[in-house]
């Protein structure tokens, strides 16, 4: 991901109805939310969550594909983790102990020195 990619992303997720919706769909995985669905759990009018989902999709980070009369948003994870890598590629400089604690947070007990070859605790 080259900088210009990064700032769409993050400008696409700088905005709160997008960034639940990004949430939601991270949690829904790869079954996806119906745009209607989505609309209607945050409490956001239809025809402006579609335009917010809209942004998310141009920015890499969500899928679109039609089922039906639906429209079913997911989670891009190749764009969601090419985001994150950008954002964390220069973070442990040599010492990849630094980071240990943000993969804690995400997946507690994942960074035992016996889960990780090869990174220092």
């Amino acid at each position: 991901m080259d900088i210009t990619d990064a700032t769409r992303a993050l400008a696409a997720l700088a905005q709160e109805s997008r960034l639940r919706a990004f949430r939601m769909l991270v949690r829904s995985g790869s079954d996806g939310i119906a745009a209607g669905k989505i609309a209607d759990a945050l409490d956001v009018p239809h025809n402006t969550m579609s335009t917010h989902l809209s942004t998310l999709v141009n920015a890499g980070l969500v899928n679109s594909r039609r089922e039906s009369r639906s429209i079913i948003y997911s989670i891009d994870f190749d764009g969601t983790r090419a985001l994150l890598s950008f954002l964390m590629e220069d973070c442990c400089q040599g010492t990849p102990e630094v980071c240990l604690p943000v993969l804690e947070s995400l997946l507690p007990g994942c960074c035992a020195p016996n889960n990780l070859a090869g990174v220092k605790s």
